[in-house]
C-alpha cells in the first residue's frame, strides 16, 4: 500500500503569495499598456483596426481639398501629420486597472466618425465637417493584443514564482 502526503501549507502558501502578487499589478499594466501603444502604431501605420479591418479610404472631396490647400497630406487616413501615431497616445495605470486612449482632439470622430453638420457651422454657413466621416476605430484590442496580455500576465507570474 502507498500513502500520499499532500502538503496542504506550501499549497495554500502558494495561493497566499499569488493573492499578495495580484494586490499590485501596476508594473503588469504599465508593461501592457507599453505593448498597447507598440501595436497601436504599427496599426495606424497599417491603415488597418483592431480587427484588421483596412480604415476607410478618405473621399475624394478631401484629397482635392487637401490638394487645393497645398497641405502635405497621405492617401492613408491618420496619417497627415502623424502626431496621432507619435505623441496623443496615453495609458494610465494603477495596481488593477489600466486606460489607454488618445488625447488628439480630433481621436473621437476617427473613432466614432461624424455626419456632415455635426458640430454646427462655420461663419460663412459651411457645414462642420463638411461631409461624412467614417469610423476609423484605431483604439481597441486586437487579437494578437490578447494574446500579449496574457503572455505578459504569465510570464510575470511565472517569473514571482521562480519558473520564469
Amino acid at each position: 500500500m502507498y500513502t500520499i502526503n499532500f502538503d496542504n501549507q506550501n499549497f495554500f502558501k502558494s495561493f497566499d503569495d499569488l493573492a499578495n502578487f495580484m494586490q499590485d499589478l501596476s508594473p503588469d499594466m504599465q508593461e501592457i499598456g507599453e505593448a498597447l501603444i507598440q501595436s497601436t502604431r504599427e496599426r495606424m501605420v497599417a491603415g488597418e483596426t483592431p480587427d484588421g479591418t483596412p480604415f476607410a479610404p478618405r473621399s475624394q472631396t478631401t484629397l482635392d481639398i487637401y490638394a487645393r490647400l497645398l497641405d502635405p497630406f497621405s492617401q492613408t487616413p491618420l496619417w497627415r501629420s502623424g502626431d496621432m501615431r507619435t505623441g496623443s497616445l496615453h495609458t494610465r495605470f494603477g495596481p488593477d486597472f489600466l486606460e489607454f486612449g488618445s488625447s488628439a482632439v480630433q481621436s473621437a470622430v476617427m473613432q466614432f466618425g461624424a455626419s456632415r453638420g455635426d458640430f454646427g457651422t462655420m461663419a460663412n454657413g459651411s457645414p462642420i465637417p463638411w461631409g461624412d466621416i467614417p469610423a476609423r476605430p484605431f483604439i481597441g484590442l486586437s487579437h494578437d493584443d490578447e494574446i500579449t496580455i496574457i503572455d505578459i500576465l504569465s510570464e510575470n507570474i511565472a517569473a514571482f514564482f521562480g519558473s520564469g
